[in-house]
């Protein structure tokens, strides 16, 4: 399985790929000679994208390939050096550096929620701020658009759904980790040829109005490339008149060349118009022909809602190409996110740390933690997630869930197995997970998905699913509260 070699991209794949105040937090650490203490830093998103029910989360092996490839070179600390920074003990010590964090991770493909700790890692204070940035540039983006993916894929209800957005991507990166995101997440492809070879992605194209256009007529331009690429016959039916030129023309180059050959026609694309009316009569044409196996592709902007309103309408539509709205998550092109200390080390004691706001999402659960999630042993269905202090023993029996906020709501659950999400990916800097080829990831995303029930899956409205804190963080997280009012 080919793999992405960011170190072909020296701009990818630098310590600068980051923003400057992490850099003057570093130096700080450095001259108060903190910078050897060790803390404790989660990463975890405050909102859900689209009002939606579950995330899925990705990113973990570019953030891999961005630790194991950590590294100053010359010109990197030239360039600080010329960017304000004099001090060279500080910039020898920069050059120096090996990352020897601790980190542990959600595995690519599992779905998760708000305000989960992701990622969390522990190392000297120096370290863990300068790979902030870092490691939400990498997670950011991947989960944002994987989600997006998620949700398209499961409007479209098993019908296959192909990734069309290399051209409207924001930038070369986007896209080639937005086409894996979405193969992981169930699209059957991608339009991306770099994707292919980079991920192992299935690619899939048909053609452009620009090639029949090139042409005498629509006929001529058909037959051409079915006899070029008699296996390759998807036919782009929409660029003078769908039902009147195109999808007839198309039905006479099938009998008039390619079953008299030995050929099947093997498709046409919708890129225009009522996609669910074209698609309709296109399909009865078809099937007059003879054509029952030709099936209908169909693109144009299309995104999740409209992709329910047309299974809704009963489209004849077999398959979706998908673009701009899936590769950018247009309807919310930003996942928030974030990265913050919950603990640091004092004379070998764990010490928690809080931020209070009088925004109570910005309230951040503290201590160093993990994240449990319960399995119902009958249905094998998730029954809610639990975030603990790290130490916490949890029970096999029976355990009471609450909600954080409302905690008087509460549900006795039993009968139940559990599983820790968070799983070591580095210790002391050495990498000790199992990297998954994307195959591999994409069936585990799909088994994970499957422990969703259809409630939390819904487009609209989703079941809030459960994500509570152990009695032992709760209570620590609110005498922290109450201690800092009165300070």
């Amino acid at each position: 399985m080919n793999t992405l070699n960011l170190s072909d991209n020296p701009s990818i794949l630098s310590p600068l790929l980051t923003d400057l105040y992490e850099f003057t937090m570093a130096y700080t650490y450095f001259k108060e000679n903190r910078h050897e203490d060790v803390a404790y830093f989660d990463m975890f998103v405050r909102r859900i994208p689209d009002q939606g029910g579950y995330m899925i989360f990705n990113g973990l092996n570019q953030l891999i390939k961005q630790i194991q490839n950590y590294a100053f070179s010359l010109e990197d600390i030239d360039y600080l050096r010329n960017n304000g920074f004099q001090d060279e003990t500080f910039l020898d010590y920069l050059l120096h550096l090996k990352l020897g964090v601790d980190l542990w991770s959600v595995e690519e493909g599992v779905p998760v929620f708000a305000n989960e700790p992701l990622v969390t890692v522990r190392g000297t204070l120096l370290q863990t701020q300068l790979i902030e940035t870092l490691l939400l540039v990498c997670v950011n983006y991947a989960t944002l658009v994987t989600t997006k993916a998620s949700r398209i894929v499961y409007a479209a209800r098993g019908k296959n759904v192909i990734e069309f957005g290399i051209r409207r991507a924001q930038g070369i990166d986007a896209s080639v980790e937005g086409a894996r995101g979405a193969y992981i997440a169930g699209a059957v492809g991608t339009s991306n040829t770099l994707a292919g070879k980079l991920y192992g992605v299935p690619v899939s194209g048909t053609m452009a109005h620009s090639y029949i256009q090139l042409h005498d007529n629509e006929y001529d331009a058909f037959l051409k490339y079915v006899k070029i690429q008699p296996e390759a016959s998807v036919l782009l039916v929409d660029t003078y008149d769908t039902l009147h030129s195109g999808v007839p023309n198309a039905i006479k180059v099938a009998h008039d060349y390619l079953i008299p050959n030995g050929h099947r026609l093997k498709g046409i694309r919708l890129d225009s118009g009522d996609l669910a009316y074209l698609s309709k009569k296109a399909r009865i044409l078809l099937d007059e022909a003879g054509l029952h196996d030709c099936r209908i592709i169909a693109s144009n902007s299309l995104d999740e809602s409209i992709i329910d309103d047309l299974i809704l309408q009963d489209a004849k539509i077999d398959a979706f190409g998908v673009g701009e709205n899936l590769i950018t998550s247009s309807s919310q092109a930003v996942l928030g996110g974030v990265y913050k200390v919950v603990a640091y080390e004092k004379d070998e004691e764990i010490v928690p740390t809080i931020k209070i706001s009088e925004n109570i999402e910005k309230i951040t659960n503290p201590g160093f933690k993990k994240l449990i999630r319960f399995y119902d042993n009958d249905s094998g269905k998730a029954l809610g997630d639990l975030i603990a202090l790290a130490d916490e023993v949890i029970p096999l029996d029976e355990y009471v869930l609450f909600d954080p906020i409302a905690h008087w709501k509460k549900k006795t659950i039993s009968n139940y197995s559990y599983k820790q999400l968070q799983v070591p990916v580095f210790v002391n800097g050495q990498l000790v997970y199992h990297v998954k080829d994307t195959e591999t990831t994409r069936a585990f995303c799909k088994a994970q998905f499957a422990t969703l029930w259809d409630e939390v899956k819904r487009l609209r409205n989703p079941h809030n699913y459960y994500v509570d804190l152990s009695q032992k963080l709760w209570d620590m997280k609110n005498d922290m509260i109450e201690r800092n009012k009165k300070a």
